[in-house]
């Protein structure tokens, strides 16, 4: 881990420490920074989770993620301040209904942050959610109008899993899979089992390879704004902010590329998003 490094990424320019409110700031500026993709997916190439590699996609080469590379790298970041966690894992229920269990695709962090729990999570495909405490009925409002809930749902290990996250806001504030909801709409729900390192082995090849999922079949990538959120699926670029959403299509190569750039801070070349399965 080169912090200095990462640090120049995210355009963080204080020293980080452990304290609640910079743990608070140093996700912001990621999330802001980094945007969520898994565009390596439809190009046919391996999604690696090893700390060498993670750091060298996101930092090095300025590229995205999704959650198994972004929290790996915010994880590394974290245990380089003096922050302990260890990861978890979720079930995405975003536009499921609630009888449906999903497999573990999602994963999170548990840290510890001033002497108590913390979920934290650097890699949700959603709003710039800051740390939440590990209390049941934790709630917290992102910029984007929205308001999340953590609440204690189940057993422990039971598969409906012990938190549940949720959020109530703009349907147009997210990246298309949640429904419209002016109330609590679940999230993801986790357990706090120990996770090692062939679970997420195991869990991203599943993600990154099986047929037919949103990972294998839809070219995605998005990112919290200040005050909004951008979404990119295939060709349909959603744009939500203070004076609304936008919406438009992208074009061509040079279009993709470059929105990728603008948009979402995710480095690509023209030659590169060419050879993506949406643009040949």
């Amino acid at each position: 881990m080169n912090l200095d490094r990462y640090l120049d990424r995210i355009g963080f320019v204080a020293r980080p420490s452990a304290e609640p409110d910079v743990i608070a700031a140093l996700q912001s500026a990621h999330r802001l920074a980094i945007g969520f993709e898994n565009l390596d997916v439809m190009l046919g190439r391996p999604i690696r989770i090893d700390a060498s590699s993670v750091f060298d996609k996101i930092v090095v080469n300025g590229r995205g993620g999704y959650c198994f590379e972004q929290n790996r790298l915010f994880g590394d970041v974290l245990a380089a301040i003096g922050v302990a966690n260890r990861p978890l894992l979720a079930r995405v229920r975003l536009g499921l209904a609630q009888d449906v269990i999903p497999p573990r695709t999602h994963v999170c962090l548990l840290a510890t942050i001033a002497g108590g729990k913390w979920l934290v999570d650097a890699g949700f495909g959603g709003s710039d959610l800051a740390p939440l405490p590990l209390e049941d009925g934790a709630e917290a409002q992102t910029a984007d109008g929205a308001r999340h809930r953590l609440r204690r749902t189940g057993e422990r290990g039971s598969l409906e899993g012990e938190w549940l996250l949720e959020r109530a806001g703009p349907v147009s504030a997210t990246d298309g899979r949640a429904a419209a909801h002016g109330d609590w709409q679940a999230q993801y729900t986790f357990d706090l089992a120990q996770v090692v390192p062939g679970d997420l082995e195991q869990a991203n090849h599943w993600t990154s390879t099986r047929p037919d999922t949103r990972f294998t079949s839809l070219h995605v990538a998005s990112i919290p704004l200040v005050g909004g959120f951008a979404s990119m699926v295939d060709r349909d670029l959603t744009v939500y902010g203070a004076n609304g959403t936008e919406r438009r299509v992208i074009a061509d190569a040079a279009d993709y590329a470059r929105t990728l750039r603008e948009v979402f801070r995710i480095a690509m070349t023209e030659q590169e998003a060419a050879r993506l399965p949406l643009l040949r």
